[in-house]
């Protein structure tokens, strides 16, 4: 659902993730559409679970 660290450490010109870790800062922004894209898909697979009963334990993709 995101950028994997690695990618982000060569987006921003780091060898180790440790420095991307330290260096790379959020906005405010980002994490709030980050944090509504994840409850969009949780609200998404409740309604899945909601609608067909016992198709979130049968291995149905979220």
């Amino acid at each position: 659902m995101g950028w994997e660290l690695h990618t982000i450490a060569s987006f921003d010109g780091h060898r180790h993730t440790d420095s991307s870790v330290q260096y790379t800062h959020l906005s405010g922004r980002y994490l709030a559409d980050k944090l509504a894209r994840g409850m969009e898909h949780i609200h998404a697979w409740r309604i899945q679970a909601l609608t067909f009963p016992g198709a979130s334990s049968a291995g149905v993709s979220r």
